[in-house]
């Protein structure tokens, strides 16, 4: 069931949707699942009011425009302080970021360490360490991006990040309830809708849906409202702080929470290492690395806990604009191709 309703105006803004960007219209919606991990639980309606997305992922294109425009250092690129990290060895004290290294065997998938790597020199050019770079992945996913990279694109780019209530509805694309971003079927007739992992993972990856890392952010079909890759590809980093469940669903439809913004920094915290005192993000969307052996998070509902200094091979993001930043966005794109 589809519980979207438009307002007034809806159609005039998606005539003049920014560019690259697709209008969501506002709605009310079954947030979360009951039926897969404790973090996403329990089902509650919210209500959002409509925005504008980036009908893809943030690309290495796009990435590159905004560091060229800005002389912009990532996170990945600087070298980690001694005084920020106490705890770390001196020799790990450089920069890089994580790298999924697929294990040559079997190994016990309660320890991530056995596929995650620590790279040195990894970063958003050179995505697999300092002997790889992106030629040919102009169109891919940027990956490597910290939350404050993320937030800082979205500043240059006259834009935001999405909350973790507007992301899941853009995600789900109209289909309210939906195990999937196109259905309940994860691969209707045989046929791959997103970028996952096929296999037993990490050390099997057949690849069934034609990649073994990220791909171009249009190589899989999109969802109802036109979004490419919500699901899959890449981990989708959100503004909302982490909290390790959801509130319960609303008693009378006139008590469903509007636009909500997700919990309190000082609840986001990792409470199984209390000595790190780095709060997390919300990211959403599963990626490439999600399989049904271990991650069965390529599902709007998934969630997952991101500490806002890390960056992965696997975690990138993309922009919403909210209706009046939406609409001047919109009339600079307009006015530039009136004038051609």
């Amino acid at each position: 069931m589809n519980f979207t309703s438009t307002k007034p105006g809806s159609a005039q803004a998606v005539e003049r949707s920014p560019e690259g960007m697709v209008y969501i219209p506002d709605g009310t919606f079954r947030m979360g699942s009951d039926r897969h991990y404790p973090e996403e639980a329990p089902v509650h309606r919210v209500t959002v009011d409509g925005f504008w997305m980036d009908r893809t992922p943030v690309t290495n294109r796009q990435f590159r425009e905004f560091i060229n425009a800005t002389g912009y250092v990532t996170f990945a690129e600087l070298t980690p302080k001694a005084e920020d990290y106490p705890n770390a060895l001196p020799h790990m004290l450089k920069a890089g970021s994580l790298v999924f290294t697929p294990p040559k065997e079997a190994v016990d998938l309660r320890y991530w360490g056995e596929w995650w790597t620590f790279a040195f020199g990894a970063n958003w050019r050179r995505p697999y360490g300092r002997h790889s770079n992106i030629r040919g992945l102009d169109d891919h996913p940027v990956v490597h991006v910290a939350y404050r990279d993320v937030e800082a694109y979205a500043k240059w780019a006259g834009k935001e990040l999405p909350t973790e209530s507007e992301w899941e509805f853009a995600a789900r694309g109209g289909l309210d309830g939906a195990e999937f971003a196109w259905g309940n079927e994860l691969t209707p007739g045989g046929k791959h809708m997103a970028n996952t992992w096929q296999g037993d993972f990490p050390c099997q990856n057949l690849a069934g849906d034609g990649f073994e890392r990220t791909s171009p952010v249009t190589a899989f079909p999109a969802n109802g409202y036109g979004l490419h890759d919500t699901i899959g590809n890449v981990w989708e980093w959100t503004a909302d702080w982490y909290s390790p469940k959801h509130e319960a669903d609303a008693p009378k439809a006139c008590c469903i929470p509007e636009n909500p913004r997700g919990g309190p920094e000082a609840a986001s915290y990792d409470p199984r290492d209390p000595k790190i005192r780095i709060p997390r993000k919300v990211l959403k969307g599963g990626s490439h690395l999600c399989a049904p052996n271990y991650c069965r998070r390529y599902r709007p509902a998934a969630r997952h806990a991101e500490q806002v200094d890390t960056s992965a091979s696997h975690v990138g993001f993309r922009c919403i604009s909210r209706m009046s930043i939406a609409s001047e966005l919109s009339d600079a794109y307009f006015s530039r191709h009136d004038r051609r």
